[in-house]
């Protein structure tokens, strides 16, 4: 496994905007089309992947294994736009573990945040 082109303090960033299946409205309710909890989670570890997978050997990925800290702090409405700003923390080169801090904004407000880590692991 190598990790050399990994560093700490490497980082990232992915604008998305917020689509309808992006939220969990369960009551069909006007206003109520927000950003749920999960999507953003999901959005966060996107953004992890995208940032280092691409570093390591062909025959390599990563997947999650841990979720700290997880906080959704602000609402998102349908079609606005969130920033994902990640920054790789930690690396375990040893155990291949990475740990990531990340923060979720929309205008300049924080809307989330968490840290995640990831295993790399082979693909054969």
């Amino acid at each position: 496994m190598n990790t050399s082109n990994l560093e700490i303090g490497q980082s990232g960033r992915i604008d998305v905007q917020i689509t309808t299946e992006m939220t969990t409205n369960r009551t069909g309710n006007k206003g109520d089309d927000v950003l749920s909890t999960p999507a953003m989670l999901g959005l966060m570890e996107g953004a992890c992947i995208k940032q280092s997978d691409h570093l390591l050997d062909e025959d390599t990925s990563t997947v999650g294994y841990a979720v700290d800290g997880l906080r959704h702090v602000a609402r998102t409405d349908v079609g606005e736009t969130v920033e994902i700003c990640t920054s790789l923390t930690e690396i375990d080169r040893e155990k291949g573990r990475l740990t990531y801090e990340i923060q979720v904004s929309h205008n300049g407000n924080t809307v989330g945040k968490a840290i995640h880590k990831r295993a790399i692991i082979s693909r054969t």
